[in-house]
């Protein structure tokens, strides 16, 4: 420690020794303090640099002087830390030193405040040292004084005492000490002398001392120099002008020169002429040299038609000035300065007669609206000229402006008439400007004009001109009717009714066609368009001619050709000439088997009716028996063999050769060719005879194929929508049916039929039953006394309809317990011979022939007939039910109650009335039946229905 301050001390002796020696050296360091704590370092140092070095200047050993290794430096990570501000030092580890990174402006920095100094902290790392590191940055002369203002403008009186002092805005310098401002210097001195009041360089001021005095008619203006040095080396220095107005004192009188003015004016002049402008001179300048004018003597009607200007002494008129009145006048002018010092001027006003009243025109008849056919001479207007003035003055001359046609005659005195002169057109100018002017005989002449304006009413004298001598345009063939084909447009010179245009067709054909057939032409617009569509084939080209007449009276029209190109379009497919296709016959082409390579078989010739490249044919083999045998040349259509024939080849070769054109979309044609492999056609002609059937099979299989298919789909689709119709049908037939509350009323026609069967019961009964729309809710329950099959109305017991579909359920499941099992034996003998009641018997009128009386299995009351009755209603009932909320079967595989009715014990069936249907055939006799079988039950319904279910499975 001890070592580290006797350092410093020596240092700082070092660097009082060096300042005292020499004034700002670039470099000073001061060592001044060092403190050690347990793992900090903290040292400060202190360094003097001038201001304004380059970057990158040396500022500083820091490792020498803070005793430290340049290897710690880089170790450490020392790095220089500037706490806000701009960093003007930076560190080069390499080196140890410290260098300027920016450069530095002590104006800037610190401004007037000395001493100037910035500072900033070295950190290093591992352990960590800190170190305050200051510079003091040095002035330097690089700033001149610098006064506030330019140049200084000072107005001194000429009598200005001596001694008077005037005060100098002093100059400012940026620097300080002594490169601040040291000395003033003044130039000329002749009048004037400096003195500079030392209160410290900082406020300092400067004064300028009158040393003679002034003379303004000697020198109205002095200009001296001021010069600021500084104390820098070099000096630099800074001037000022000094401006010094000398101001007059009033010690000279207002002089007129001329004494006497003379001025003339004409009576017609202006209110405010100015007659002339009186001037006296006076010697003194400023407030003194100011002269004042006013009327000295003057006349009490000079005074009311003149009025003077008081500051510049212009003589002007108040009121208008008349010859005949007064012809001069005099006026007496006094000129003073502001210090009433004054002098008398005489001025003469002559009076001028002159020609002050010009001509008058005025309109005595006028038309502005002529004809352009109107003849040479018409009369426009009459006009009527006067002036006012006598003598010469009064004399006027009159005329228009130049090439218009038209003219200006005198007819009586002060009368002039306003004629055409050429023929009018509209169509070039409709209308016209004329300038009628009039000049008197004066000096100066006076002038007057009137401007006429004269409109050309237009006549109808020009034909509709069309825009092109003809007009041409084309079509693409097959065009839609109605479609705008060409506009054609005229144009009439005319205006209005006799310029509106309207288009007509001229009647002409066109190949045998009235032109208006097949063209249309708008009459207001122009707009042609197509009636019909065009075929180029039958008509290439159109021309006819279209009429423009305008609405004039009488109207003119003019012509123009109409030429219309119909351009083809690909339209038709070509058509085969060769080979011909024939219907019935066989046409061959024969190819011997000794047909070299490139041997011609045949040519297909086709032909386009189309024009261009629509036209243009190409062919290609689209399929042959033996594509390795055959080429088509694609341009000419020539079939060539491609190589030698072989007794492998078929002896029948079909080829089909496409023929396409060129057109967009292109068209095609197919030609189907026969080629036998033989020397002569009558050994192959057998072989050929079904060239027919086959072509006309394949070309009518696509057509049936389709054709099939159409009907098939149809068919469905007819089966669906009948299908979904009948069933909202009877949907709504249900609907209304349910909610229907109409009363019964049954109605039983009987019928009879015999259907010539032989039995127990030789006749079939047939009932009809009538019901309403509430039958479903009838009450009905089976009967027990002839089998439960047996369906019965009775008032008595009250049963709905979910109670006989149920009993319809069990009577087809053919496993139900409830099943009726099959009856016995007893059906078989007649009703008086089978166990029952007594009493029971056949009644007469419903028995037939041969009916034997006796006991049965219905007992007495009710009768078969009434039992018959109350089965068919039943099953009606039934039937209805299940048509109405059942699934819907076909009558071949559902019974019908209706016409079907099994009676237990009986081989009897209840058939419908034949006029209704066919009868059905009765089940056979027991006779009939094989012996195996006897023992079996005759088929009941719901045998029937088991069967018919498999069946329809």
């Amino acid at each position: 420690m001890a070592r580290i301050m006797a350092h410093l001390l020596s240092r700082v002796v070092s660097h009082h020794r060096r300042r005292s020696t020499m004034q700002l050296k670039w470099q000073t360091v001061f060592f001044f303090l060092c403190l050690y704590g347990m793992d900090v370092v903290v040292c400060q140092a202190r360094y003097s640099i001038p201001e304004e070095m380059p970057e990158g200047s040396f500022v500083g050993n820091i490792a020498k002087d803070l005793g430290i290794e340049i290897s710690r430096l880089i170790s450490g990570k020392a790095r220089v830390v500037t706490k806000g501000g701009r960093q003007y030092v930076e560190l080069s580890r390499d080196k140890g030193a410290l260098v300027v990174k920016e450069r530095i402006d002590r104006e800037e920095l610190c401004k007037q405040t000395t001493p100037c100094s910035f500072s900033f902290d070295l950190i290093i790392e591992n352990p960590i040292q800190l170190h305050r590191i200051t510079v003091e940055v040095q002035d330097i002369n690089d700033n001149a004084p610098i006064f506030p203002k330019d140049m200084v403008k000072l107005q001194i009186s000429e009598s200005t005492a001596k001694g008077t002092r005037f005060p100098l805005d002093s100059a400012v310098d940026m620097d300080v000490d002594l490169n601040g401002i040291q000395s003033y210097a003044l130039s000329p001195t002749d009048n004037f002398k400096l003195e500079i009041n030392n209160q410290g360089w900082e406020n300092n001021y400067v004064e300028m001392v009158l040393q003679h005095e002034l003379d303004r008619e000697e020198r109205d203006e002095l200009k001296l120099v001021l010069i600021a040095y500084d104390g820098g080396s070099p000096k630099k220095s800074s001037t000022v002008q000094i401006h010094i107005f000398v101001l007059d004192v009033n010690d000279n009188i207002p002089v007129c020169k001329p004494s006497i003015y003379k001025a003339e004016v004409k009576e017609n002049s202006p209110v405010g002429t100015v007659l002339a402008t009186v001037s006296a001179l006076d010697a003194d300048e400023g407030v003194n040299g100011e002269v004042s004018y006013s009327f000295a003597q003057a006349s009490k009607e000079a005074r009311n038609l003149f009025e003077i200007n008081a500051e510049t002494g212009e003589i002007t008129t108040l009121n208008r000035l008349d010859f005949e009145t007064e012809k001069s006048y005099q006026l007496n002018i006094k000129a003073m300065d502001k210090g009433g010092l004054a002098d008398t001027c005489k001025v003469i006003i002559d009076v001028v007669d002159v020609n002050d009243n010009p001509p008058t025109i005025q309109l005595m008849s006028f038309s502005n609206t002529i004809a352009e056919n109107s003849p040479v001479g018409t009369t426009v207007a009459v006009i009527n000229v006067e002036d006012a003035d006598s003598g010469q003055n009064g004399v006027v001359q009159c005329k228009i402006n130049e090439n218009i046609p038209f003219k200006i005659e005198s007819s009586l005195t002060d009368y002039y008439a306003l004629i055409t002169d050429e023929t009018l057109d509209r169509e070039n100018i409709a209308e016209y400007n004329i300038t009628v002017l009039v000049s008197d005989q004066g000096s100066p002449a006076l002038h007057s004009d009137k401007t006429l304006t004269v409109k050309i009413s237009d006549v109808n004298d020009n034909a509709p001109v069309f825009g092109s001598d003809q007009y041409r345009t084309f079509i693409t063939e097959n065009n839609s009717p109605g479609v705008a084909v060409v506009t054609v447009k005229a144009r009439d010179a005319d205006w209005g009714p006799n310029a509106r245009v309207s288009y007509f067709l001229e009647d002409s054909d066109v190949i045998g066609n009235p032109v208006s057939s097949l063209v249309s032409i708008n009459s207001d617009s122009g707009v042609i368009h197509a009636v019909r569509s065009f075929d180029y084939e039958q008509m290439k080209s159109l021309t006819f001619n279209v009429t423009a007449r305008d609405g004039g009276s009488p109207p003119l029209s003019s012509e123009v050709i109409v030429t219309i190109i119909v351009q083809d379009q690909n339209d038709n497919a070509p058509q085969v000439l060769y080979p011909v296709q024939t219907g019935g016959s066989v046409v061959a082409e024969i190819v011997p088997p000794s047909a070299d390579v490139g041997y011609l078989v045949t040519k297909v010739v086709a032909v386009d009716v189309d024009s261009g490249q629509n036209a243009w044919l190409s062919y290609r083999l689209q399929k042959a028996t033996d594509r390795a045998l055959f080429e088509v040349g694609p341009q000419n259509g020539e079939i060539r063999t491609v190589r030698q024939v072989t007794d492998k080849d078929a002896v029948k070769q079909k080829l089909t050769v496409v023929v396409e054109d060129n057109g967009q979309p292109s068209r095609s044609a197919v030609v189907n060719i026969n080629v036998a492999v033989a020397d002569s056609f009558p050994e192959v002609v057998s072989e050929f005879s079904d060239f027919t059937h086959s072509k006309e099979y394949n070309d009518n299989l696509t057509f049936y194929l389709v054709l099939a298919l159409a009907a098939v789909s149809f068919l469905f689709i007819t089966t669906v929508v009948v299908i979904i119709s009948v069933k909202i049908y009877r949907w709504r037939q249900s609907r209304i049916f349910y909610q229907s509350s109409l009363p019964v009323i049954p109605y039983y026609p009987p019928g009879y039929a015999d259907t010539g069967v032989t039995g127990t019961l030789p006749h079939m009964y047939n009932y009809d039953v009538c019901m309403t729309t509430n039958s479903r809710k009838s009450d009905c329950k089976y009967s027990t006394l002839g089998g439960q099959s047996v369906l019965v109305v009775d008032q008595s017991f009250s049963e709905t309809l979910q109670r006989a579909m149920k009993e319809k359920e069990f009577l087809e499941n053919a496993e139900s317990p409830e099943m009726q099992k099959p009856p016995n034996n007893d059906w078989r003998l007649p009703p008086n011979q089978r166990p029952g009641p007594s009493g029971a018997g056949p009644r007469p009128e419903e028995a037939g022939a041969g009916a034997v009386g006796g006991t049965g299995p219905w007992p007495n009351p009710p009768t078969e007939a009434e039992q018959l009755q109350a089965l068919m209603a039943a099953a009606n009932e039934v039937s209805e039910a299940t048509a109405t909320l059942g699934p819907r079967y076909n009558a071949q595989y559902v019974p019908d109650y209706r016409q079907n009715v099994y009676i237990p014990g009986s081989t009897a069936t209840l058939t419908a009335n034949p006029q209704q249907q066919m009868p059905q055939q009765a089940l056979p006799p027991p006779q009939a039946l094989p012996p195996a079988e006897a023992p079996k039950a005759a088929p009941t319904p719901a045998s029937k229905k088991k069967a018919t279910k498999k069946d329809k499975k």
